[in-house]
């Protein structure tokens, strides 16, 4: 509401005139008129002083956005909880739901709660949201697809409807291990990137768990994945391989790459990183909530599928 309307409303008040009155004059409705009137008349005397009422109207808006957006202790504890857990406003809106039932925010009060300079929030959110990445240069188009040295490869073409769908647990791809369903992750440090550690990893990691959940393991071809006729007699499991440079078969395991990279940049020298620390990575990423599973966890969905 603007000056002109309250100089209209005082001046009307004056004249005896209705509240329906004013409020036809002004193209207001009568509540907004009377809630006008009884938040900005004068408080001792009940006075409306159109000047004084805008001048109150002006400072109240001012300070309703000095201050932070989240008002609930119970909240702001949530939401400083999971960003130091380097999960995104968007995760923390999706989520809160599940942990605390009776309470909801948005992502956007999130942002404005964490970039107010009187909450602690602001350099939480500043130092744990994800940069945006460089855009990559478009690659040549027409590029031919080199030779592989990986004997028998079986193409990602005949790898079973279930895999492509995610509509069965069981269904990995590697060089991380990721499963396609759940997108749980396994990570294993290697000392060297050799065929050999490789599979070793594959089939250290996959061992443990049931048959049931060792249906296929889907490879890019690098030559870390020479020896990869040797894992089906190991844990059973089928082996397929993504058409050179086509990642976007490879979607899952890209997408989880690039959260590891968070924490691992490229470059890293992982004769430096203990087992521990990629343990504590693997955990982070598998208790992360994720959009595409309704903001449930991967470990969550994994739990369920390894259920007896």
């Amino acid at each position: 509401m603007g000056l002109e309307e309250r100089d209209r409303i005082a001046e009307m008040r004056a004249l005896g005139q209705t509240m329906g009155e004013i409020a036809e004059a002004v193209g207001r409705s009568k509540a907004t008129v009377s809630r006008e009137l009884k938040r900005n008349s004068t408080p001792a005397y009940r006075v409306y002083l159109p000047h004084r009422a805008h001048e109150r109207a002006v400072q109240r808006k001012r300070e309703a956005g000095e201050r932070p957006r989240l008002k609930n202790d119970e909240v702001v504890s949530y939401v400083m909880a999971k960003l130091a857990e380097d999960w995104s406003p968007e995760l923390i809106a999706g989520r809160i739901g599940h942990e605390l039932p009776s309470e909801s925010i948005s992502h956007e009060a999130i942002y404005q709660y964490s970039s107010h300079p009187k909450t602690e929030g602001r350099q939480a959110l500043s130092s744990r949201l994800a940069r945006a990445h460089r855009k990559r240069k478009p690659k040549g188009i027409g590029r031919k697809e080199r030779k592989t040295t990986r004997p028998n490869r079986v193409p990602i073409e005949e790898r079973p409807v279930s895999a492509d769908t995610r509509s069965r647990y069981g269904h990995w791809e590697s060089d991380s291990l990721v499963e396609r369903k759940s997108r749980y992750t396994m990570l294993s440090r290697l000392d060297r990137k050799t065929a050999e550690q490789t599979r070793d990893a594959i089939v250290e990691r996959l061992t443990p768990l049931p048959s049931k959940v060792r249906r296929t393991l889907t490879f890019d071809n690098g030559t870390e994945n020479a020896r990869h006729e040797e894992i089906p007699e190991e844990i059973g499991a089928r082996c397929f391989f993504a058409r050179p440079y086509a990642a976007w078969q490879r979607g899952t395991i890209e997408s989880v790459n690039g959260l590891v990279r968070r924490y691992f940049p490229k470059g890293t020298d992982f004769g430096t990183i203990t087992d521990e620390q990629v343990a504590w990575v693997e955990s982070r990423i598998n208790n992360r909530p994720r959009k595409c599973l309704g903001y449930t966890t991967p470990a969550e969905i994994a739990a369920v599928a390894l259920a007896p």
